[in-house]
């Protein structure tokens, strides 16, 4: 490969709450390991590599002029997202104009700006579960009311939308904005079209705003294609917004810079408008230059061989789990690079908690994450964008002091 994809950094000291964390917040991180193991982290979802050499290039180029006074998103921004979501995504280019594009301080201040337009605090919005728990945290913290409607399993274990369980709860509840994921975050789907369209259609019937996150949009795994929700239909491409960011595909959360894509004009300006009145929604210099450095040419190639090192970290940990431990079962997601474990069956087997289950890894240097929190009564989540040798030494461990100690 072109790219160092194998390189375990040393994240200790560097702003890193997937390491520095571990133990200073009972209740959302992992308890640090015990003495003799060190810290495998698989919490927290950032990655466990260094970012595109390009971003680097991009960012330090800019430091060298030493000032950093106020600015205006140059036409090199605007440019890199259209080639990105054109190259990528499949956009429109006559379709998507600079004018669809503007600056989020994050995709969940994205969501909360484009809910705060179209509903009140204490009205309800539709979520699917398991839940990503920054929907969980920023919807409810704005006052909203959360109404799940369950993703079910397959006879093959896929998670499949419920059609008709969203349509019968947006009427019940009245519900005229919802919140969709896609790739779903924690299960890994990544929606095929039809999924899409019915769901779509759904919305349509039930006259409701859609804010799509779309977040995890370039992390595909074994040859899988994102189709973008706006994409569907012309209803579809009129109700969205849709959010994105170069923060999961190039680990730059700490830098903070996500943006929306809104075709309609009158969904833009009220989104617009709502987030302008608090004037904090301002984009920062040097994440301007990050996501031009990161949608490159270069940058696509980077993310290519990324998606092929994570779908085989994702398949190498799926048949562990299949082929290891009984009773623990997983969903091969199609995107993302988390896993979402279900351990029901085995903690039944075994008399034991996931409260033991998760202690028992947390002890020996595997920093799971807890699956509660996303609405998965007995699961743990897992962030497999580390080294595949760190990978392997993770389950090596849950090996022989967990599921079979």
């Amino acid at each position: 490969m072109q790219y160092d994809f194998t390189t375990i950094l040393d994240r200790r000291g560097k702003d890193a709450i997937a390491v520095d964390g571990l133990g200073r917040s009972p209740g959302f991180a992992p308890d640090a390991p015990q003495p003799g193991f060190d810290a495998i982290p698989m919490w927290v979802a950032d990655m466990n590599f260094a970012t595109a050499p390009t971003v680097t290039a991009a960012l330090i180029e800019r430091a060298r002029h030493p000032a950093f006074g106020y600015f205006e998103p140059s036409d090199a921004y605007y440019d890199a997202i259209i080639d990105w979501q054109a190259g990528r995504n499949g956009a429109d280019r006559a379709l998507l104009t600079p004018a669809c594009i503007g600056y989020e301080n994050g995709v969940l201040g994205g969501v909360v700006s484009a809910l705060s337009s179209f509903a009140n605090p204490g009205d309800p919005v539709l979520v699917h579960s398991p839940t990503y728990i920054g929907f969980t945290k920023s919807l409810e913290g704005n006052g909203f009311k959360i109404v799940h409607s369950p993703l079910v399993q397959d006879e093959a274990g896929v998670w499949r939308m419920d059609f008709a369980d969203m349509d019968r709860k947006l009427k019940a509840n009245h519900i005229h904005a919802a919140v969709f994921c896609s790739p779903h975050n924690p299960c890994g789907r990544v929606w095929e079209r039809w999924e899409l369209e019915r769901a779509m259609e759904v919305y349509r019937a039930n006259d409701c705003v859609v804010i799509s996150d779309e977040i995890w949009s370039d992390i595909l795994l074994n040859g899988h294609r994102h189709i973008p929700t706006q994409s569907v239909s012309e209803d579809a491409r009129r109700r969205t917004v849709a959010l994105y960011a170069p923060s999961k595909t190039f680990n730059l959360a700490g830098l903070v810079g996500s943006y929306h894509i809104i075709y309609n004009p009158y969904l833009r300006d009220r989104v617009r408008a709502k987030s302008a009145k608090s004037h904090y929604n301002s984009m920062n210099v040097l994440s301007m230059h990050a996501l031009i450095g990161a949608y490159c040419p270069e940058g696509q190639a980077w993310v290519d061989e990324l998606c092929q090192v994570l779908s085989g970290n994702v398949n190498f940990a799926c048949d562990y789990i299949r082929s290891h431990f009984d009773g623990v079962r997983v969903a091969k997601p199609e995107g993302t690079y988390m896993l979402f474990v279900d351990c029901a069956d085995w903690c039944r087997a075994h008399g034991k908690t996931i409260d033991e289950v998760e202690k028992a890894a947390w002890a020996v240097g595997v920093a799971i994450q807890d699956g509660r929190m996303f609405h998965g009564p007995c699961a743990v989540r897992m962030n497999l964008a580390l080294p595949f040798s760190r990978v392997e030494e993770a389950f090596r461990r849950l090996d022989k002091y967990v599921f079979n100690a």
